[in-house]
């Protein structure tokens, strides 16, 4: 086991669900490589290889413009996520690249105080190692159910 890359690969994932948690969503795309690609899918469609995702994004401008789209122009309720996400089992794929899966719940709070699970799946990461931070080139999010609420406005 390489602890040093295990503690690098947890730390990503910290840092980025916390930066989502707190609403620290222009952060968001800098936790991705410049082409780094970010899906929302569901476990059926992952499963048979389906292309069709919720949410596509194949660079770090695209998720700018989605970050920038959710403050100025998206109308949604007041809400807030609270991010759950298990250990992580990490695999050296190279020099400069790891691999990483996780389970993840994500919690919603309403504006009104309702709790809810929002989201359960898994965390299919492919990351860059670097001299600096490690940063995602890929981050699929693979739902565990294919009903999917109408208010998936913030990212997983």
């Amino acid at each position: 086991m390489d602890a040093e890359l295990q503690l690098a690969v947890e730390n990503l994932l910290a840092r980025y669900v916390h930066a989502i948690d707190d609403d620290r969503l222009e952060d968001w795309p800098g936790f991705f490589t410049e082409k780094g690609r970010y899906r929302v899918t569901t476990a059926e469609n992952y499963e048979r290889g389906l292309p069709l995702s919720i949410i596509y994004a194949d660079s770090r401008a695209m998720l700018a413009d989605r970050v920038s789209a959710l403050r100025h122009a998206n109308i949604y309720e007041a809400q807030r996520y609270r991010h759950v996400v298990s250990s992580t089992l990490v695999e050296r794929v190279d020099v400069d690249t790891a691999r990483a899966i996780s389970n993840v719940q994500v919690l919603r709070v309403m504006h009104s105080g309702e709790s809810m699970v929002f989201a359960s799946g898994r965390y299919l990461d492919r990351i860059r190692l670097n001299d600096k931070d490690p940063c995602f080139e890929e981050k699929v999010v693979v739902l565990d159910s294919r009903a999917i609420d109408t208010l998936l406005a913030i990212p997983l």
